[in-house]
Protein backbone atom coordinates (compact mmCIF):
# COMPACT_ATOMS: atom_id res chain seq x y z
CA UNK A 1 0.00 0.00 0.00
CA UNK A 2 1.22 3.50 -0.86
CA UNK A 3 0.14 5.02 2.47
CA UNK A 4 0.54 2.63 5.39
CA UNK A 5 -1.59 4.79 7.69
CA UNK A 6 -4.68 3.90 5.58
CA UNK A 7 -4.24 0.19 6.29
CA UNK A 8 -7.06 -0.14 8.86
CA UNK A 9 -9.24 2.63 7.46
CA UNK A 10 -12.56 0.64 7.50
CA UNK A 11 -12.16 -0.01 11.24
CA UNK A 12 -11.74 3.69 11.87
CA UNK A 13 -14.78 4.50 9.76
CA UNK A 14 -16.83 1.95 11.69
CA UNK A 15 -16.26 4.05 14.83
CA UNK A 16 -17.15 7.18 12.87
CA UNK A 17 -20.26 5.47 11.50
CA UNK A 18 -21.54 4.75 15.02
CA UNK A 19 -21.84 8.48 15.61
CA UNK A 20 -22.89 9.43 12.06
CA UNK A 21 -25.85 7.03 11.83
CA UNK A 22 -27.08 7.95 15.31
CA UNK A 23 -26.96 11.69 14.51
CA UNK A 24 -28.64 11.11 11.15
CA UNK A 25 -31.50 9.12 12.74
CA UNK A 26 -32.05 11.82 15.38
CA UNK A 27 -31.89 14.93 13.19
CA UNK A 28 -34.45 13.60 10.69
CA UNK A 29 -37.14 13.17 13.36
CA UNK A 30 -39.62 15.94 14.24
CA UNK A 31 -41.22 14.06 17.16
CA UNK A 32 -38.70 15.61 19.53
CA UNK A 33 -40.58 18.89 19.59
CA UNK A 34 -43.78 17.41 21.03
CA UNK A 35 -41.75 16.29 24.07
CA UNK A 36 -40.12 19.69 24.49
CA UNK A 37 -36.65 18.77 23.19
CA UNK A 38 -36.17 21.22 20.32
CA UNK A 39 -32.39 21.75 20.57
CA UNK A 40 -30.07 19.17 19.04
CA UNK A 41 -27.82 19.31 22.11
CA UNK A 42 -30.71 18.33 24.39
CA UNK A 43 -31.63 15.44 22.11
CA UNK A 44 -28.13 13.96 22.05
CA UNK A 45 -27.73 14.31 25.82
CA UNK A 46 -30.95 12.39 26.45
CA UNK A 47 -30.10 9.65 23.92
CA UNK A 48 -26.78 8.90 25.61
CA UNK A 49 -28.36 9.13 29.06
CA UNK A 50 -30.84 6.40 28.03
CA UNK A 51 -28.06 4.27 26.51
CA UNK A 52 -26.08 4.55 29.75
CA UNK A 53 -29.10 3.34 31.70
CA UNK A 54 -29.54 0.34 29.39
CA UNK A 55 -25.83 -0.47 29.75
CA UNK A 56 -26.01 -0.21 33.54
CA UNK A 57 -28.98 -2.55 33.70
CA UNK A 58 -27.19 -5.01 31.40
CA UNK A 59 -24.05 -4.96 33.54
CA UNK A 60 -26.13 -5.65 36.66
CA UNK A 61 -27.91 -8.46 34.75
CA UNK A 62 -31.26 -6.89 35.50
CA UNK A 63 -34.25 -6.50 33.17
CA UNK A 64 -34.63 -3.27 31.23
CA UNK A 65 -38.22 -3.06 29.99
CA UNK A 66 -39.92 -0.05 28.46
CA UNK A 67 -41.61 0.63 31.81
CA UNK A 68 -38.16 0.80 33.45
CA UNK A 69 -36.88 3.18 30.76
CA UNK A 70 -39.98 5.39 31.06
CA UNK A 71 -39.61 5.58 34.85
CA UNK A 72 -35.93 6.44 34.47
CA UNK A 73 -36.67 9.29 32.02
CA UNK A 74 -39.45 10.60 34.28
CA UNK A 75 -37.08 10.63 37.27
CA UNK A 76 -34.21 12.50 35.58
CA UNK A 77 -36.70 14.91 33.97
CA UNK A 78 -38.34 15.85 37.26
CA UNK A 79 -35.01 16.17 39.04
CA UNK A 80 -32.76 17.72 36.38
CA UNK A 81 -34.32 18.52 32.98
CA UNK A 82 -37.64 20.04 34.11
CA UNK A 83 -39.57 19.48 30.87
CA UNK A 84 -43.36 19.67 31.04
CA UNK A 85 -44.09 16.02 30.23
CA UNK A 86 -46.06 13.44 32.18
CA UNK A 87 -45.06 9.91 33.13
CA UNK A 88 -46.94 8.56 30.11
CA UNK A 89 -45.12 10.98 27.85
CA UNK A 90 -41.82 9.84 29.39
CA UNK A 91 -42.67 6.25 28.48
CA UNK A 92 -43.58 7.32 24.91
CA UNK A 93 -40.30 9.26 24.74
CA UNK A 94 -38.37 6.16 25.84
CA UNK A 95 -40.14 4.08 23.20
CA UNK A 96 -39.30 6.74 20.59
CA UNK A 97 -35.58 6.79 21.53
CA UNK A 98 -35.15 3.02 21.71
CA UNK A 99 -37.33 1.76 18.85
CA UNK A 100 -37.19 4.69 16.41
CA UNK A 101 -33.75 6.28 16.83
CA UNK A 102 -31.56 3.46 18.18
CA UNK A 103 -33.34 0.62 16.32
CA UNK A 104 -34.34 2.62 13.20
CA UNK A 105 -37.91 1.19 13.45
CA UNK A 106 -36.61 -2.31 12.94
CA UNK A 107 -34.75 -1.55 9.69
CA UNK A 108 -31.10 -2.51 9.31
CA UNK A 109 -28.55 0.30 9.49
CA UNK A 110 -25.38 0.39 7.41
CA UNK A 111 -22.37 2.63 6.94
CA UNK A 112 -19.89 2.36 4.08
CA UNK A 113 -16.17 2.70 4.85
CA UNK A 114 -13.68 2.78 2.01
CA UNK A 115 -11.20 -0.10 1.98
CA UNK A 116 -7.98 1.11 0.33
CA UNK A 117 -6.59 -2.44 0.20
CA UNK A 118 -9.50 -3.71 -1.90
CA UNK A 119 -10.08 -0.36 -3.65
CA UNK A 120 -13.79 -0.46 -2.85
CA UNK A 121 -16.31 0.48 -0.19
CA UNK A 122 -16.77 -1.92 2.71
CA UNK A 123 -20.38 -2.16 3.93
CA UNK A 124 -20.57 -2.30 7.74
CA UNK A 125 -23.68 -3.20 9.70
CA UNK A 126 -24.49 -1.03 12.72
CA UNK A 127 -26.73 -1.98 15.63
CA UNK A 128 -26.98 -0.19 18.96
CA UNK A 129 -29.56 -2.18 20.99
CA UNK A 130 -31.12 -5.65 20.90
CA UNK A 131 -33.96 -7.20 22.87
CA UNK A 132 -35.07 -10.46 24.36
CA UNK A 133 -38.28 -11.80 25.89
CA UNK A 134 -38.41 -12.00 29.69
CA UNK A 135 -41.13 -13.07 32.12
CA UNK A 136 -41.90 -10.97 35.18
CA UNK A 137 -43.23 -12.91 38.16
CA UNK A 138 -43.12 -15.98 35.85
CA UNK A 139 -46.33 -14.87 34.13
CA UNK A 140 -46.14 -11.40 32.61
CA UNK A 141 -44.30 -11.36 29.29
CA UNK A 142 -42.18 -8.29 28.54
CA UNK A 143 -39.43 -7.15 26.18
CA UNK A 144 -36.09 -6.36 27.81
CA UNK A 145 -33.48 -4.26 25.99
CA UNK A 146 -29.68 -4.50 26.14
CA UNK A 147 -26.73 -2.97 24.29
CA UNK A 148 -24.99 -4.75 21.41
CA UNK A 149 -21.23 -4.73 20.86
CA UNK A 150 -21.58 -1.57 18.75
CA UNK A 151 -23.57 0.06 21.53
CA UNK A 152 -20.93 -0.80 24.11
CA UNK A 153 -18.14 0.48 21.85
CA UNK A 154 -20.00 3.74 21.31
CA UNK A 155 -20.64 4.34 25.02
CA UNK A 156 -17.15 3.33 26.13
CA UNK A 157 -15.55 5.59 23.53
CA UNK A 158 -17.37 8.62 24.99
CA UNK A 159 -15.69 8.27 28.38
CA UNK A 160 -12.16 9.65 28.17
CA UNK A 161 -9.40 7.65 29.75
CA UNK A 162 -7.42 9.80 32.15
CA UNK A 163 -4.34 11.27 30.53
CA UNK A 164 -2.02 9.58 33.01
CA UNK A 165 -3.47 6.18 32.00
CA UNK A 166 -3.41 6.50 28.21
CA UNK A 167 0.33 5.99 27.88
CA UNK A 168 0.30 3.07 30.31
CA UNK A 169 -2.52 1.30 28.47
CA UNK A 170 -0.93 1.65 25.04
CA UNK A 171 2.44 0.58 26.46
CA UNK A 172 0.84 -2.57 27.94
CA UNK A 173 -0.86 -3.39 24.62
CA UNK A 174 2.44 -2.82 22.78
CA UNK A 175 4.24 -5.16 25.19
CA UNK A 176 1.56 -7.82 24.72
CA UNK A 177 1.84 -7.68 20.91
CA UNK A 178 5.62 -7.77 21.15
CA UNK A 179 5.52 -10.89 23.32
CA UNK A 180 3.07 -12.57 20.94
CA UNK A 181 5.27 -11.50 18.00
CA UNK A 182 2.33 -9.69 16.38
CA UNK A 183 4.67 -7.08 14.97
CA UNK A 184 2.15 -5.47 12.60
CA UNK A 185 -0.11 -4.63 15.55
CA UNK A 186 2.86 -3.63 17.67
CA UNK A 187 3.76 -1.04 15.00
CA UNK A 188 0.35 0.62 15.40
CA UNK A 189 0.67 0.70 19.19
CA UNK A 190 4.18 2.15 19.24
CA UNK A 191 2.94 4.85 16.87
CA UNK A 192 0.15 5.61 19.35
CA UNK A 193 2.70 5.80 22.18
CA UNK A 194 4.89 8.17 20.14
CA UNK A 195 1.86 10.33 19.29
CA UNK A 196 0.94 10.59 22.99
CA UNK A 197 4.50 11.66 23.82
CA UNK A 198 4.43 14.24 21.02
CA UNK A 199 1.03 15.55 22.23
CA UNK A 200 2.39 15.90 25.77
CA UNK A 201 5.39 17.87 24.47
CA UNK A 202 3.08 20.15 22.48
CA UNK A 203 0.94 20.73 25.59
CA UNK A 204 4.05 21.84 27.48
CA UNK A 205 5.04 24.21 24.68
CA UNK A 206 1.53 25.68 24.49
CA UNK A 207 1.50 26.15 28.28
CA UNK A 208 4.84 27.97 28.13
CA UNK A 209 3.44 30.22 25.40
CA UNK A 210 0.41 31.13 27.55
CA UNK A 211 2.65 31.82 30.56
CA UNK A 212 4.91 34.10 28.51
CA UNK A 213 1.91 36.08 27.24
CA UNK A 214 0.28 36.47 30.66
CA UNK A 215 1.00 34.22 33.63
CA UNK A 216 -2.22 35.36 35.34
CA UNK A 217 -4.29 33.69 32.60
CA UNK A 218 -2.72 30.31 33.39
CA UNK A 219 -4.31 28.90 36.54
CA UNK A 220 -2.51 27.00 39.26
CA UNK A 221 -4.81 24.02 38.64
CA UNK A 222 -3.74 23.83 34.98
CA UNK A 223 -0.11 24.10 36.05
CA UNK A 224 -0.52 21.31 38.61
CA UNK A 225 -2.31 19.09 36.07
CA UNK A 226 0.38 19.37 33.41
CA UNK A 227 3.16 18.83 35.98
CA UNK A 228 1.52 15.61 37.18
CA UNK A 229 1.09 14.44 33.58
CA UNK A 230 4.76 15.14 32.92
CA UNK A 231 5.84 13.19 36.00
CA UNK A 232 3.67 10.23 35.00
CA UNK A 233 5.16 10.34 31.50
CA UNK A 234 8.82 10.57 32.48
CA UNK A 235 8.72 8.36 35.60
CA UNK A 236 9.87 5.06 34.08
CA UNK A 237 9.17 5.42 30.36
CA UNK A 238 12.81 5.71 29.30
CA UNK A 239 13.98 2.55 31.06
CA UNK A 240 11.05 0.52 29.73
CA UNK A 241 11.49 1.56 26.13
CA UNK A 242 15.24 1.12 26.25
CA UNK A 243 14.60 -2.50 27.22
CA UNK A 244 12.09 -2.85 24.41
CA UNK A 245 14.63 -1.42 21.98
CA UNK A 246 17.28 -3.92 23.06
CA UNK A 247 14.76 -6.75 22.63
CA UNK A 248 13.77 -5.54 19.16
CA UNK A 249 17.41 -5.12 18.11
CA UNK A 250 18.22 -8.67 19.22
CA UNK A 251 15.32 -10.05 17.18
CA UNK A 252 16.30 -7.98 14.15
CA UNK A 253 19.89 -9.23 14.43
CA UNK A 254 18.69 -12.82 14.74
CA UNK A 255 16.56 -12.58 11.60
CA UNK A 256 19.33 -10.82 9.65
CA UNK A 257 21.93 -13.42 10.62
CA UNK A 258 19.50 -16.19 9.72
CA UNK A 259 18.91 -14.57 6.34
CA UNK A 260 22.64 -14.19 5.66
CA UNK A 261 24.05 -17.45 7.04
CA UNK A 262 21.28 -20.07 7.16
CA UNK A 263 18.51 -19.59 4.64
CA UNK A 264 16.53 -16.98 2.80
CA UNK A 265 13.66 -15.57 4.85
CA UNK A 266 10.09 -16.27 3.81
CA UNK A 267 7.55 -13.60 2.94
CA UNK A 268 6.09 -13.52 6.47
CA UNK A 269 9.55 -13.33 8.04
CA UNK A 270 10.54 -10.51 5.68
CA UNK A 271 7.42 -8.62 6.78
CA UNK A 272 8.28 -9.23 10.44
CA UNK A 273 11.82 -7.96 9.87
CA UNK A 274 10.51 -4.78 8.23
CA UNK A 275 8.01 -4.21 11.05
CA UNK A 276 10.75 -4.73 13.65
CA UNK A 277 12.88 -2.08 11.95
CA UNK A 278 9.93 0.33 12.00
CA UNK A 279 9.37 -0.43 15.69
CA UNK A 280 13.05 0.22 16.43
CA UNK A 281 12.93 3.58 14.65
CA UNK A 282 9.84 4.65 16.58
CA UNK A 283 11.38 3.49 19.86
CA UNK A 284 14.39 5.70 19.13
CA UNK A 285 12.09 8.65 18.42
CA UNK A 286 10.02 7.89 21.55
CA UNK A 287 13.14 7.96 23.74
CA UNK A 288 14.12 11.28 22.12
CA UNK A 289 10.66 12.69 22.88
CA UNK A 290 11.05 11.52 26.47
CA UNK A 291 14.27 13.52 26.80
CA UNK A 292 12.60 16.61 25.31
CA UNK A 293 9.67 16.31 27.73
CA UNK A 294 12.11 15.97 30.63
CA UNK A 295 14.02 19.14 29.69
CA UNK A 296 10.81 21.04 28.85
CA UNK A 297 9.34 20.02 32.22
CA UNK A 298 12.10 21.85 34.10
CA UNK A 299 11.94 24.77 31.65
CA UNK A 300 8.22 25.10 32.37
CA UNK A 301 8.78 25.16 36.13
CA UNK A 302 11.53 27.77 35.85
CA UNK A 303 9.47 29.93 33.48
CA UNK A 304 6.34 29.87 35.64
CA UNK A 305 8.33 30.69 38.79
CA UNK A 306 10.15 33.57 37.10
CA UNK A 307 6.96 35.07 35.61
CA UNK A 308 5.16 34.95 38.97
CA UNK A 309 8.13 36.61 40.67
CA UNK A 310 8.12 39.39 38.08
CA UNK A 311 4.38 39.90 38.58
CA UNK A 312 4.87 40.09 42.35
CA UNK A 313 7.56 42.74 41.89
CA UNK A 314 5.22 44.92 39.86
CA UNK A 315 3.22 45.70 43.01
CA UNK A 316 6.39 47.06 44.68
CA UNK A 317 7.05 49.63 41.94
CA UNK A 318 6.17 53.15 43.03
CA UNK A 319 4.49 55.20 40.30
CA UNK A 320 4.12 58.99 40.14
CA UNK A 321 2.53 61.59 37.94
CA UNK A 322 5.07 63.17 35.65
CA UNK A 323 3.01 66.35 35.38
CA UNK A 324 2.49 66.82 39.11
CA UNK A 325 5.93 65.71 40.27
CA UNK A 326 7.97 67.30 37.48
CA UNK A 327 6.28 70.05 35.43
CA UNK A 328 4.53 71.70 38.37
CA UNK A 329 7.70 71.62 40.47
CA UNK A 330 9.75 73.18 37.66
CA UNK A 331 7.16 75.93 37.12
CA UNK A 332 7.25 76.72 40.83
CA UNK A 333 11.07 76.87 40.91
CA UNK A 334 12.76 77.18 37.46
CA UNK A 335 16.19 77.27 39.11
CA UNK A 336 15.75 73.55 39.86
CA UNK A 337 16.52 72.81 36.18
CA UNK A 338 20.21 73.10 37.06
CA UNK A 339 19.90 69.82 38.97
CA UNK A 340 17.79 68.12 36.30
CA UNK A 341 20.45 65.48 35.74
CA UNK A 342 19.88 64.11 39.25
CA UNK A 343 16.25 63.49 38.34
CA UNK A 344 16.84 61.92 34.93
CA UNK A 345 19.99 59.96 35.77
CA UNK A 346 18.12 56.86 37.12
CA UNK A 347 16.21 56.64 33.84
CA UNK A 348 19.46 56.02 31.98
CA UNK A 349 20.89 53.61 34.61
CA UNK A 350 24.09 55.60 35.00
CA UNK A 351 26.56 54.77 37.73
CA UNK A 352 26.77 57.33 40.56
CA UNK A 353 29.85 59.54 40.73
CA UNK A 354 32.72 58.03 42.70
CA UNK A 355 34.39 59.87 45.59
CA UNK A 356 38.02 59.22 46.49
CA UNK A 357 38.20 58.10 50.13
CA UNK A 358 41.64 58.61 51.74
CA UNK A 359 40.75 56.42 54.71
CA UNK A 360 40.10 53.47 52.39
CA UNK A 361 43.30 54.16 50.49
CA UNK A 362 45.42 53.69 53.63
CA UNK A 363 43.72 50.43 54.68
CA UNK A 364 45.02 46.97 53.74
CA UNK A 365 43.08 45.75 50.72
CA UNK A 366 42.11 42.08 50.78
CA UNK A 367 41.94 40.31 47.43
CA UNK A 368 38.43 39.84 46.11
CA UNK A 369 37.51 36.15 46.11
CA UNK A 370 34.60 36.89 43.85
CA UNK A 371 36.83 38.42 41.18
CA UNK A 372 39.20 35.45 41.32
CA UNK A 373 36.31 33.01 40.92
CA UNK A 374 34.96 35.00 37.99
CA UNK A 375 38.39 34.94 36.32
CA UNK A 376 38.65 31.16 36.80
CA UNK A 377 35.19 30.64 35.38
CA UNK A 378 36.03 32.74 32.32
CA UNK A 379 39.15 30.66 31.66
CA UNK A 380 37.20 27.42 32.03
CA UNK A 381 34.49 28.69 29.69
CA UNK A 382 37.13 29.62 27.11
CA UNK A 383 38.73 26.15 27.28
CA UNK A 384 35.34 24.47 27.06
CA UNK A 385 34.38 26.51 24.00
CA UNK A 386 37.67 25.72 22.28
CA UNK A 387 37.25 22.02 23.07
CA UNK A 388 33.71 22.04 21.72
CA UNK A 389 34.81 23.69 18.46
CA UNK A 390 37.63 21.18 18.12
CA UNK A 391 35.21 18.28 18.56
CA UNK A 392 32.80 19.79 16.03
CA UNK A 393 35.64 20.16 13.52
CA UNK A 394 36.68 16.53 14.03
CA UNK A 395 33.07 15.40 13.58
CA UNK A 396 32.74 17.36 10.31
CA UNK A 397 35.95 15.84 8.99
CA UNK A 398 34.75 12.34 9.87
CA UNK A 399 31.37 12.89 8.17
CA UNK A 400 33.27 14.15 5.11
CA UNK A 401 35.21 10.87 5.03
CA UNK A 402 31.94 8.91 5.11
CA UNK A 403 30.62 11.07 2.27
CA UNK A 404 33.76 10.63 0.11
CA UNK A 405 33.74 6.85 0.58
CA UNK A 406 30.06 6.52 -0.36
CA UNK A 407 30.58 9.01 -3.20
CA UNK A 408 33.22 6.80 -4.84
CA UNK A 409 31.01 3.72 -4.52
CA UNK A 410 28.03 5.54 -6.08
CA UNK A 411 30.17 7.13 -8.80
CA UNK A 412 31.46 3.74 -9.97
CA UNK A 413 28.02 2.10 -9.69
CA UNK A 414 26.25 4.91 -11.57
CA UNK A 415 28.72 4.89 -14.47
CA UNK A 416 28.09 1.20 -15.27
CA UNK A 417 24.71 0.60 -13.62
CA UNK A 418 26.29 -1.79 -11.12
CA UNK A 419 29.70 -2.49 -9.64
CA UNK A 420 31.11 -5.26 -7.50
CA UNK A 421 33.68 -4.70 -4.80
CA UNK A 422 36.11 -7.03 -6.59
CA UNK A 423 35.84 -5.09 -9.88
CA UNK A 424 36.29 -1.83 -7.99
CA UNK A 425 39.49 -3.19 -6.42
CA UNK A 426 40.82 -4.21 -9.85
CA UNK A 427 40.04 -0.78 -11.34
CA UNK A 428 41.85 0.97 -8.50
CA UNK A 429 44.98 -1.21 -8.87
CA UNK A 430 45.15 -0.65 -12.66
CA UNK A 431 45.78 3.05 -12.26
CA UNK A 432 48.99 3.06 -10.21
CA UNK A 433 49.27 6.86 -10.21
CA UNK A 434 45.99 7.60 -8.44
CA UNK A 435 45.40 4.21 -6.81
CA UNK A 436 46.67 5.28 -3.39
CA UNK A 437 44.62 8.47 -3.37
CA UNK A 438 41.40 6.74 -4.50
CA UNK A 439 41.87 3.91 -2.00
CA UNK A 440 42.47 6.46 0.76
CA UNK A 441 39.16 8.16 -0.08
CA UNK A 442 37.32 4.85 -0.42
CA UNK A 443 38.80 3.49 2.82
CA UNK A 444 39.73 6.47 5.04
CA UNK A 445 39.97 4.05 7.97
CA UNK A 446 39.19 0.42 8.70
CA UNK A 447 36.40 1.38 11.08
CA UNK A 448 34.62 3.73 8.66
CA UNK A 449 34.78 1.33 5.70
CA UNK A 450 33.58 -1.58 7.87
CA UNK A 451 30.63 0.43 9.15
CA UNK A 452 29.59 1.45 5.61
CA UNK A 453 29.76 -2.12 4.31
CA UNK A 454 27.81 -3.50 7.27
CA UNK A 455 25.07 -0.87 6.80
CA UNK A 456 24.84 -1.55 3.05
CA UNK A 457 24.56 -5.33 3.54
CA UNK A 458 22.08 -4.91 6.38
CA UNK A 459 19.73 -2.62 4.47
CA UNK A 460 20.02 -4.57 1.16
CA UNK A 461 17.66 -2.14 -0.57
CA UNK A 462 17.65 1.63 -0.08
CA UNK A 463 14.58 3.27 -1.62
CA UNK A 464 15.53 6.92 -2.23
CA UNK A 465 11.97 7.94 -3.11
CA UNK A 466 10.62 6.39 0.10
CA UNK A 467 13.24 8.23 2.17
CA UNK A 468 12.20 11.51 0.49
CA UNK A 469 8.56 10.89 1.38
CA UNK A 470 9.43 10.10 5.01
CA UNK A 471 11.47 13.27 5.25
CA UNK A 472 8.56 15.34 3.92
CA UNK A 473 5.96 13.66 6.16
CA UNK A 474 7.90 13.61 9.44
CA UNK A 475 10.00 16.21 11.20
CA UNK A 476 12.99 14.33 12.57
CA UNK A 477 15.81 15.54 14.72
CA UNK A 478 19.23 15.58 13.10
CA UNK A 479 21.56 13.06 14.69
CA UNK A 480 25.30 13.42 14.96
CA UNK A 481 26.03 9.81 14.08
CA UNK A 482 26.45 8.38 10.61
CA UNK A 483 23.10 7.60 8.94
CA UNK A 484 23.40 5.65 5.69
CA UNK A 485 19.97 6.54 4.28
CA UNK A 486 20.35 10.27 4.98
CA UNK A 487 23.80 10.47 3.43
CA UNK A 488 22.74 8.51 0.32
CA UNK A 489 19.76 10.85 -0.09
CA UNK A 490 22.04 13.85 0.26
CA UNK A 491 24.46 12.51 -2.37
CA UNK A 492 21.64 11.61 -4.79
CA UNK A 493 20.23 15.15 -4.55
CA UNK A 494 23.56 16.96 -4.86
CA UNK A 495 26.34 15.12 -6.73
CA UNK A 496 24.13 12.66 -8.62
CA UNK A 497 20.95 14.71 -9.11
CA UNK A 498 21.03 14.23 -12.90
CA UNK A 499 21.21 10.41 -12.59
CA UNK A 500 17.60 10.13 -11.27
CA UNK A 501 18.47 7.42 -8.75
CA UNK A 502 15.31 5.71 -7.46
CA UNK A 503 16.72 2.73 -5.59
CA UNK A 504 20.08 1.27 -4.55
CA UNK A 505 20.25 -2.53 -4.24
CA UNK A 506 23.07 -4.41 -2.49
CA UNK A 507 23.69 -8.15 -2.93
CA UNK A 508 26.26 -10.52 -1.46
CA UNK A 509 27.94 -12.43 -4.30
CA UNK A 510 28.35 -16.07 -3.26
CA UNK A 511 31.14 -17.01 -5.71
CA UNK A 512 33.83 -17.82 -3.16
CA UNK A 513 35.89 -14.74 -3.98
CA UNK A 514 37.15 -12.41 -1.29
CA UNK A 515 38.29 -8.81 -1.71
CA UNK A 516 41.50 -7.68 -0.02
CA UNK A 517 42.71 -4.11 0.49
CA UNK A 518 46.27 -3.74 1.80
CA UNK A 519 47.98 -0.93 3.70
CA UNK A 520 44.83 0.52 5.25
CA UNK A 521 45.08 2.81 8.28
CA UNK A 522 43.01 2.41 11.43
CA UNK A 523 41.77 5.29 13.57
CA UNK A 524 44.67 4.76 16.01
CA UNK A 525 47.26 4.87 13.20
CA UNK A 526 47.96 1.16 12.74
CA UNK A 527 48.37 -0.36 9.26
CA UNK A 528 46.23 -3.40 8.44
CA UNK A 529 44.78 -5.38 5.56
CA UNK A 530 41.03 -5.70 5.03
CA UNK A 531 39.54 -8.94 3.74
CA UNK A 532 35.78 -8.95 3.08
CA UNK A 533 33.15 -10.69 1.00
CA UNK A 534 32.43 -9.62 -2.55
CA UNK A 535 29.25 -7.56 -2.80
CA UNK A 536 27.36 -6.07 -5.75
CA UNK A 537 25.94 -2.53 -5.74
CA UNK A 538 23.21 -1.94 -8.34
CA UNK A 539 21.57 1.37 -9.28
CA UNK A 540 17.89 1.46 -10.30
CA UNK A 541 16.80 4.67 -12.00
CA UNK A 542 13.32 6.16 -12.24
CA UNK A 543 12.83 5.16 -15.87
CA UNK A 544 13.70 1.49 -15.20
Amino acid sequence: MLYEFLKNFPQRMKNVGLYAVLIQNSMQKTSWKQFGFAKFDEQMNLIFAVMLYIMEQSLKEENCTMDDIGAYIDTINSRYLHKEISYEDSRKLGDFIVNVILSNEGRAMYFDGYDFDQNDYHIMHISYVANRIVYLDQEVRRTSYYLTDDGYNLILSTLEIENNMKLTIHEMIFQMHLEKQSYDKAVDEIKNVFNLMRIQLQKIQEAMGKIRRNALNYSVRDYEEILLENLDTISDTKEKFQKYRELVRSRVKKLEEENINVRRLGEKEEENLENLRIIESYLNRTIDEHQKILSSHFDLKALYTRELELLSQVSLIRRFSFRNEFYDKVLENPAALENLDYFLRPLFNQEPEKVYNLNKALLYQKPSVRNEEEDIEEILDFDEEAYRKEQEQKHKEKMKQYENSLGILLEQAVSEGEISLLNLQNKIHKDEITSKEIQKQLIPSVEIFKEIMVELIRNKEIDIEKIKRERSEFIQEQTEDFQLSEMLLQLSESRFADQKIRKIEVYRIEDGNTVTFDNVQTEVGETKSIRCSNILIRIVRNEE
